[in-house]
């Protein structure tokens, strides 16, 4: 039977450790709240004391931790030995993927950094996306195993810490996404719409359609043939703002956003397409 660790069994960990037991391989386990790591114990997984103990013997050890600190405390603690592989699924920074990578390579052990988007539920059912990048040889050489824990393994290519970078990235957007449905349903609010009314909305409209064409729009055209001018779109976010002023709803991300219209506007940019406030980052 397989053995692999892993290191770190909270929502994401603990998925990953329920798949792995379903599919017949034996898991050695650890986690810093023990009770955690005991529910995992009623489905078949081995539970250890400390990341040391949990490790001992086995080649893969797999991590899905908080952060690059707690990343490197538990490998630290762990007592990694030469011939061992760490695959590593904690968002964190591309530095920090960077350091462990050349770190732990000059000490003779693998660290390849794995990130996922994927909720619980998908690392229980082998679905959504997980992220590689760095050394040919070693992603060919775990590729298909990490194939089977998820729904599609992205290979970024041989630029190490890509995937870390990647993942930072998405992981932006779904926070902006989120606190922009948030400001949508302040908006929605103050004007005595409700849950259901904008959930029609997006039935008859999806955004997430542009996605790509203003992406595409932002990041290379000059704004001189607008569809939406940047003075339009500013007038319209003051009739948002002013909707929530009215109904004494607090706005976080507009009001910020108005200043960097009026930014782009008083550089003399307000007939050009809104989309020319995305020129500074391209």
């Amino acid at each position: 039977m397989q053995v692999v660790s892993f290191l770190g069994t909270g929502l994401l960990g603990g998925g990953f450790v329920h798949r792995m037991l379903q599919k017949g391989v034996r898991v050695n386990i650890w986690n810093r709240t023990r009770t955690k790591a005991d529910k995992l114990r009623l489905e078949g997984a081995i539970v250890f004391d400390d990341p040391a103990s949990a490790i001992r013997g086995t080649e893969l050890i797999h991590l899905a931790l908080r952060d690059d600190a707690s990343v490197d405390d538990v490998l630290s603690l762990a007592d990694l030995q030469a011939g061992q592989t760490v695959i590593d699924h904690t968002t964190t920074s591309r530095e920090g993927a960077l350091r462990r990578t050349a770190y732990w390579a000059g000490r003779g052990v693998t660290y390849q950094h794995a990130p996922v988007f994927m909720g619980p539920a998908n690392a229980r059912e082998g679905s959504g996306l997980m992220l590689i990048s760095g050394d040919r040889t070693i992603v060919d050489r775990w590729s298909a195993y990490l194939s089977g824990l998820t729904g599609r393994l992205v290979d970024l290519g041989d630029e190490t810490g890509k995937a870390a970078a990647i993942k930072l990235a998405g992981n932006t957007f779904l926070v902006c996404f989120t606190f922009g449905l948030r400001e949508t349903m302040g908006v929605a609010k103050s004007l005595d719409l409700g849950h259901e009314d904008l959930v029609q909305l997006f039935k008859l409209w999806n955004p997430a359609s542009m996605v790509e064409s203003r992406l595409d729009r932002m990041s290379k055209a000059d704004g001189g043939q607008p569809s939406w001018e940047l003075s339009m779109a500013r007038k319209d976010t003051g009739l948002f703002m002013e909707a929530a002023q009215h109904a004494g709803v607090e706005l976080t991300l507009l009001p910020a956003i108005a200043e960097v219209m009026d930014l782009w506007i008083g550089m003399g940019f307000g007939q050009h397409d809104w989309t020319i406030v995305g020129k500074d980052f391209r």
